[in-house]
């Protein structure tokens, strides 16, 4: 959400307390909540008391929490109706109804989710990656645990198109490697959500190091790995379920590439129709 207090809070994040941090990211990675639930509510699903809400609130300049709040609620009557459920109450509420309630609580999540793929803000970063990526002389892309699917999916279907991609995936021990001969020409992407890995910012903050740039696909905006990227396309991942998702992430990446190609133009296509013509002869029976 493009609000001045979003900003505010972006430039102040670093030198508040540690649990005003955790309220702080709390606002900023929900606002509709922070728009339609009560403070204690807000302060039970952030983990914080409900005094760090106020404080945080008095530190921005505000009087309490209802006057942040209604600055929260003012910008989110411009936004689409977002998913506001929590993980137990959509529990309980699959134990009461069935299982059609749990599959259709899931489902609202990701069309929530992904509607947000197309906000400005979103569409821009994307395009910015685009840009950053149709002219690099090497594409590198990591993601750990959950977010390695994605970050494989980038690789997988940017060489389809015959981009410069680099896996970092660990095999064999020569994870670092393929980053050695990173450059200001290059990009890493790097996909990072929480429970956020030390060894994927060691990763991202060797490349910085090369000057390489770098895109971010988080679910923060405060993530530890937006701080240090050049470009951040946020994708939701909490769902009303023990899980979170990856889905939006799997999404971002499709749109990326559909820009990527979009841009390359005939040479992408020339590049997927030899590439797939080599697979059938390879797979041919």
């Amino acid at each position: 959400m493009d609000l001045p207090v979003v900003s505010a809070i972006k430039d102040r994040y670093e030198r508040l307390p540690r649990q005003m941090k955790v309220a702080a990211r709390w606002l900023v990675d929900h606002p509709t909540e922070v728009a339609l639930l009560s403070m204690r509510e807000q302060a039970r699903r952030a983990r914080v008391p409900p005094t760090t809400l106020t404080r945080l609130a008095k530190r921005l300049g505000f009087d309490g929490f209802d006057n942040l709040r209604v600055v929260f609620a003012n910008g989110v009557r411009k936004l689409p109706q977002n998913y506001t459920g929590c993980e137990e109450e959509s529990i309980a509420r699959g134990e009461a109804e069935g299982d059609g309630a749990t599959v259709s609580d899931t489902v609202e999540a990701f069309h929530s989710y992904l509607s947000d793929l197309a906000q400005p803000s979103t569409i821009a970063a994307l395009a910015a990656a685009a840009d950053l990526m149709v002219e690099a002389r090497q594409i590198f892309c990591i993601g750990l645990r959950s977010s390695f699917p994605a970050a494989n999916l980038m690789h997988c279907l940017g060489s389809l198109i015959d981009l410069p991609m680099a896996l970092i995936d660990g095999v064999g021990g020569t994870r670092n490697d393929a980053l050695l001969s990173a450059s200001r020409q290059d990009v890493l992407l790097v996909v990072s959500v929480r429970p956020y890995s030390r060894y994927t910012m060691q990763i991202a903050e060797f490349a910085a190091t090369r000057d390489a740039k770098l895109v971010a696909l988080t679910d923060s905006e405060l993530s530890p790995i937006a701080k240090v990227s050049e470009i951040v396309i946020r994708v939701r991942t909490e769902m009303p379920s023990v899980f979170h998702t990856m889905t939006p992430a799997f999404a971002a990446v499709e749109c990326l590439l559909q820009l990527i190609a979009a841009r390359r133009g005939s040479s992408a296509l020339q590049a997927l129709a030899a590439n797939e013509a080599d697979l059938a002869a390879l797979y041919q029976q």
